[in-house]
């Protein structure tokens, strides 16, 4: 295999086999084909696109790069969710903990914050001690007795995803469908789940902005899967409004517990019942959406989610006192309330400058060296349709002091459409 036949070939529109798609990906792994080279296909591929084929190939190729996670001969089916990234969503949070109280092994692995977008893994390390970097045998040890366990990606999982990612985002070669669905697919199969949901975020503050785009994703993720032997199925959302009424990472993990509890805002329980309906009836544990989701609510308030979560937190060395007081998570060195302009009802609520409000006082990362402020972002946020009078709070801005907050005062009044 000529590296650069194989680049030619898909410039000029051809389609790639087999042996050319694994050779590559194994040469540019081991480091004998170049950076520069890697980065021609994958511009050449953002051009001319990959088959369906191509894509299952490429996506294997990706995943089998290091090392696979095996739940073979386990009594409980496995099954894992994908979220494409929005403002304020934590679902995965209640999901894992709620699906593993519905009789599912759930192994996550997830992945911290990109652009304005929170990750999962930022929002569970503002929980005191809790360790996200578990070995693989440690990893499959808590899921064995509790359920479900979240982590981080290890850097023998999918090496060639996280070596193509970082060539992607400098040769501005990201928005492809078939690079993202490699990327995440390898990832995610490399865990060892045998049904996968995915939560295809559509709107302003998501990367897919249209949806059109959003479903062309939604059906290659989905299709690819399926050609791999897994079960699949997808949800496409929106990220127009942040999803709740907190956006960050202590705040959003304090807005779980509540929805654990039983309460929560309406649309992040819908959402949370929804995707773990979709998870348990893939995995054989109710015969379809509409008893999953029933059955589900009932997981929710009677408390057994929310001890499925406080064993994941304690079995991953986390101190689960926050689930009684929120106190016992990271608190902001200052809050201020904005209060409405006017009165009205909400129209709508803008995600991508909630989103970067939250990213500049502190609760994102503008550079990978950045660290987290835990406490930082935005509570008691105000939702479509609801009614507010002149002076009502329509937020409230958390940071470490007040000079953080000034700056972003207006832009956040701005967020509100009345």
């Amino acid at each position: 295999m000529v590296p650069q036949w194989v680049i030619e070939k898909k410039r000029d529109g051809g389609i790639l086999d087999e042996a050319e798609i694994r050779a590559f990906i194994e040469g540019f792994t081991a480091g004998t084909i170049p950076e520069y080279q890697m980065a021609a296909l994958a511009m050449a591929i953002y051009f001319k696109g990959m088959t369906d084929e191509e894509t299952a190939i490429l996506t294997d190729a990706m995943m089998r790069s290091g090392d696979l996670i095996s739940f073979d001969g386990w009594p409980r089916p496995t099954a894992d969710k994908h979220s494409t990234g929005g403002i304020g969503d934590k679902i995965s949070l209640m999901l894992a903990p709620l699906a593993a109280a519905a009789g599912l092994a759930v192994p996550m692995i997830s992945g911290r914050g990109l652009g304005i977008t929170g990750g999962t893994l930022d929002k569970l390390e503002s929980i005191p001690g809790y360790d996200t970097r578990l070995s693989v045998g440690r990893f499959k040890a808590v899921i064995e007795s509790v359920g479900c366990s979240i982590i981080g990606q290890t850097d023998r999982l999918a090496p060639a995803d996280k070596k193509l990612y970082a060539l992607r985002d400098v040769t501005g070669t990201v928005p492809s469908i078939p690079l993202i669905t490699a990327s995440i697919m390898s990832k995610k199969l490399a865990e060892g789940a045998e049904s996968l949901v995915f939560d295809v975020k559509c709107g302003r503050a998501a990367f897919m902005r249209t949806p059109e785009k959003a479903r062309a994703l939604a059906e290659s993720l989905t299709r690819v899967g399926r050609a791999l032997g897994r079960k699949t199925d997808a949800l496409i959302t929106d990220m127009d409004q942040p999803l709740g009424r907190t956006a960050g990472n202590a705040v959003e993990v304090n807005e779980a517990v509540e929805t654990l509890k039983g309460g929560g805002p309406a649309d992040t329980r819908a959402l949370t019942l929804e995707l773990t309906a979709m998870m348990t009836v893939l995995g054989g544990i109710y015969p379809d959406r509409e008893t999953a989701k029933t059955a589900l609510a009932r997981l929710l308030d009677n408390g057994a989610a929310c001890e499925v979560f406080r064993r994941m937190v304690e079995a991953q060395g986390g101190d689960p006192a926050f689930i009684d007081d929120p106190s016992a998570l990271p608190q902001p060195g200052c809050t201020v309330e904005l209060p409405s302009p006017r009165a009205g009802t909400v129209e709508a609520v803008d995600a991508q400058i909630i989103g970067r409000i939250v990213l500049q006082l502190g609760g994102g990362r503008q550079a990978v060296t950045d660290t987290i402020d835990p406490a930082a972002g935005i509570d008691r946020l105000v939702q479509r349709g609801e009614r507010v009078e002149k002076g009502q709070p329509l937020m409230r801005l958390l940071a470490k002091d007040r000079a953080t907050i000034e700056p972003h005062l207006a832009a956040a009044t701005q967020a509100i459409t009345f």
